[in-house]
């Protein structure tokens, strides 16, 4: 059975391509289709929750309606023989404090626009993996097309050693060695093959198809130094505002808690007394008389938190700092080694130009050139992998920075 069921898995997975590759999409088609996110759109139901909460948080609680009799005989039942009997409706209102209401409105406000700062990273990381996939499947498909050409190579070179061998030159060891490397271009092609079902895989993840799209034009964006610049920064800074607004409500338990009470009495009239109804009010308020156990920790946790936040954002200010300045090392450890493997690309071609004159002149062999032209197709294979590894770091590093 499990082994049945891994059958089905591995078919039904094998289907999805099938029915989410797309023609070709336009990259602000992708993005439209990134922004629909599920992660992205929770987010923004989140952030449209705290907004809500906001406004409840600075209204006042429900009224409390009562209705009741008091003092109404038990033995002789009646309304209208003893004095204080009375039918009686209540209403009674809390009036909690101002301050504490208008902390707890701001909080949820702060932690609407936190949610919002961690959509807006969110959004920009899934964009950078967006065109770091796109890169990556650019690259896949320069690959294999030059693995093929190295195979295709591989048997104009078997030609040309089995014609020195008839020839009687000891070229033996070659044919051991070309199917050698010839095994390694079949390897290279199964892990390319593996690498694209992964990537086409992740595409379906992020934007529900497989697109046959470029990756974007890239330039690096710059940074001015500023810790504000970079969106997880900016979530901490919005971490510390909600803290500052916990501080305030914390604060606020010191002040009273206000409540006022109307109760409306109607008596019956008696045989020695007058029907003459009576109306009852009260007002309250909170006294902070255990404020040592009770306000004071909760202020001294308050502003324990809040020294937290502070510390998280200078945190996250280093790491940010420190990802921007790894990516951009990436990025010139990706252009320096590019440069390098050109002029190791220039170097052979003029070795296969040199090679062929010498054939033409009908000293030396032709099997050097091919090798030779193996070699550019390796050397080109290694160039677009570092390109693949320029544009996924370009894309990553842009997406540290806020472009808004």
């Amino acid at each position: 059975m499990p082994h049945i069921a891994r059958i089905l898995l591995v078919a039904a997975f094998a289907a999805i391509p099938l029915a989410t590759v797309a023609s070709a999409q336009s990259f602000d088609e992708l993005e439209a289709r990134l922004k629909s996110h599920p992660s992205l759109s929770a987010l923004g139901y989140d952030a449209e929750a705290n907004r809500e909460r906001a406004i409840a948080a600075t209204a006042l609680p429900d009224p409390v309606v009562s209705l009741g009799i008091n003092n109404f005989p038990i033995f002789d039942p009646s309304f209208d023989t003893y004095l204080p009997t009375n039918k009686a409706v209540g209403i009674r209102q809390q009036i909690p404090n101002l301050a504490g209401r208008q902390a707890r409105a701001g909080e949820a406000r702060a932690m609407s626009v936190q949610t919002e700062a961690i959509r807006n990273a969110r959004y920009a990381a899934l964009r950078a993996e967006l065109i770091a996939l796109l890169a990556d499947k650019r690259r896949i498909t320069r690959q294999k097309t030059l693995a093929e050409a190295r195979d295709a190579k591989y048997d104009e070179l078997v030609d040309i050693v089995e014609a020195e061998i008839d020839a009687g030159r000891p070229a033996v060891y070659r044919l051991a060695e070309i199917e050698s490397e010839r095994a390694e271009v079949s390897r290279t092609l199964v892990d390319l093959d593996q690498q694209e079902a992964e990537t086409d895989a992740l595409l379906v993840e992020l934007v529900g198809l497989v697109p046959s799209t470029s990756a974007p034009p890239l330039n690096e964006k710059d940074w001015s130094g500023a810790a504000l610049e970079f969106h997880n920064v900016r979530v901490a800074d919005a971490a510390v505002r909600v803290t500052n607004y916990g501080v305030d409500e914390a604060r606020s338990a010191w002040k009273p808690e206000w409540g006022a009470q109307l109760t409306y009495q109607q008596r019956d009239e008696g045989a020695m007394f007058a029907g003459d109804d009576w109306v009852s009010g009260m007002v309250t308020f909170t006294v902070p008389l255990w404020a040592e156990r009770k306000q004071a920790p909760n202020l001294r946790a308050a502003k324990a938190e809040r020294a937290g936040a502070e510390q998280r954002y200078q945190a996250a200010a280093r790491n940010a700092a420190a990802q921007y300045a790894s990516r951009d090392a990436i990025i010139r450890s990706a252009d320096d080694s590019i440069n390098v493997l050109q002029v190791k690309i220039a170097a052979v071609e003029d070795e296969v130009e040199a090679q062929l004159i010498t054939y033409e002149s009908g000293v030396g062999g032709y099997a050097p050139i091919i090798d030779g032209e193996i070699a550019i197709l390796k050397l080109r294979a290694e160039i677009e992998a570092e390109t693949a590894r320029k544009a996924a770091s370009i894309a990553r590093l842009n997406a540290l920075l806020v472009t808004q």
